[in-house]
């Protein structure tokens, strides 16, 4: 087996899966960023596959970047411009070749949080 990738956002706002953001995840080497993928979520707030399969997979550090102002604007929670939250990213590092990480965004318009999921 080899490791693998997934995430999914929640709006804890409005208590539902956050449906339509488009997500990047770049791999992160000496102060650069290279893109590897690019998704959106459905309407369960996952994406439909993982974002880093495991025939893509290699440990190192990531960042995934959730752009969630289109979505904070289109749920009436955006507020004026210039958002408090449009780009949302998190470096994390995977250290274990034969493990699934789960990285979710928990979202409001003010604030998120994020943790090693399962």
């Amino acid at each position: 087996m080899s490791g693998y990738l997934t995430t999914h956002v929640l709006d804890t706002a409005r208590g539902c899966p956050a449906e339509g953001i488009e997500i990047a995840l770049y791999k992160v080497s000496a102060g650069a960023r290279e893109k590897v993928a690019q998704t959106v979520t459905n309407s369960d707030g996952r994406t439909d596959s993982p974002i880093l399969p495991a025939e893509r997979f290699a440990t190192g550090s990531y960042e995934l970047v959730f752009f969630c102002g289109d979505y904070l604007r289109a749920t009436g929670q955006a507020g004026e411009d210039p958002l408090f939250l449009d780009e949302v990213p998190i470096r994390f590092g995977m250290s274990e070749a034969e493990s699934h990480y789960h990285v979710p965004l928990l979202l409001s318009p003010y604030g998120y949080s994020t943790y090693r999921g399962s």
